[in-house]
């Protein structure tokens, strides 16, 4: 199933935020196209969405802050883009039962387990829950490593200024199968910390290392 309209404005997406951004996209070979999956990025700003899916060739769903929803043009836009509501300060099953309704059709989900933006440019840490439905309905999970972005667009800034963004798309990481499910969450859930922190550790802000 393709996706005529984000076909149509992605090279021009592309394109802008290479300029704009000096956008680099790294290991898209790693982008499963077939199959359900959690795309799983670490989440800097209001960009992330768009970004992560400009190398991607079929159609993604988004689970987004509920909040969002009610902002007028926006909320209709990020629904004609796909997107869900999602509660985030309390257990949302209308939320659950839609990802996992989207998973058993073979779709692909993304999820931003810090639940917002980090508020200082540093790693946050990662709800159980996108590992949880990974681990329950055996679908892989896609980590992807969001570098520099906080710097073109910290949470206290209006608009972004121009920048240096770095996207990494990592392995997909596989639920172990066979133990308890909590367990088999948190390993799951660590392998992908371990996987963007990696990604976040190669982005230097002015000669120094990323924090994770």
């Amino acid at each position: 199933m393709r996706t005529p309209v984000l076909d149509v404005v992605r090279p021009s997406v592309h394109a802008l935020s290479r300029w704009y951004f000096g956008l680099e996209l790294r290991g898209v070979e790693h982008i499963p196209q077939h199959g359900p999956v959690l795309i799983v990025p670490n989440h800097q700003t209001y960009a992330d969405p768009p970004l992560v899916t400009i190398p991607f060739r079929r159609p993604i769903h988004y689970m987004a802050w509920s909040r969002l929803f009610s902002v007028p043009v926006l909320g209709r836009w990020i629904r004609m883009l796909r997107a869900f509501p999602v509660d985030i300060d309390r257990s949302d099953g209308q939320a659950v039962r839609e990802a996992v309704r989207l998973l058993r059709a073979g779709e692909a989900l993304m999820i931003f387990p810090e639940g917002g933006r980090t508020p200082d440019g540093t790693l946050q840490p990662f709800k159980l829950g996108a590992f949880r439905l990974a681990v329950t309905h055996r679908v892989p999970v896609l980590p992807v490593s969001i570098a520099g972005a906080w710097d073109s667009w910290p949470i206290d800034r209006v608009l972004p200024r121009r920048g240096r963004v770095t996207i990494t798309y990592h392995p997909p990481q596989h639920p172990v199968q066979g133990g308890k499910p909590r367990e088999a969450a948190r390993e799951l859930h660590d392998r992908t910390i371990a996987a963007i922190a990696s990604g976040l550790s190669v982005f230097s802000r002015g000669g120094h290392r990323m924090p994770t």
